[in-house]
């Protein structure tokens, strides 16, 4: 998923998807570091799917622990990314965040 098919927060740290906010890739990433994290990414989801369908707990909880891994390195997931102290609201519904204005604003623009 990716953040330019949805409304991304002013400062660039969220994007957000059924009124819920979700924390962008770090963008100081370098182009070739942020393509190797997203395809590890990819092939830690396509695990994933595949453990679910064989009913594969031990291989299930290895690639959801690699895809957590990944989601690290991409700055969406652990530490922010941000150094001005902002706490981090990833996953908050956007209405019960310093956003929500910003957000009605869009949402009522139509």
């Amino acid at each position: 998923m990716s953040g330019d098919a949805y409304p991304v927060t002013p400062d660039g740290r969220y994007f957000v998807v059924r009124g819920r906010l979700w924390r962008r890739s770090n963008p100081a990433l370098a182009e070739d570091r942020r393509a190797a994290l997203v395809a590890d990414l990819m092939r830690a989801r396509r695990a994933v799917g595949v453990a679910l369908r064989a009913g594969d707990t031990p291989n299930l909880a290895e690639a959801r622990a690699a895809v957590d891994r990944a989601k690290v390195a991409l700055g969406e997931r652990g530490p922010v990314w941000w150094n001005d102290g902002a706490p981090d609201l990833n996953r908050h519904m956007v209405a019960n965040t310093p956003y929500a204005a910003w957000f009605e604003a869009l949402t009522t623009a139509d």
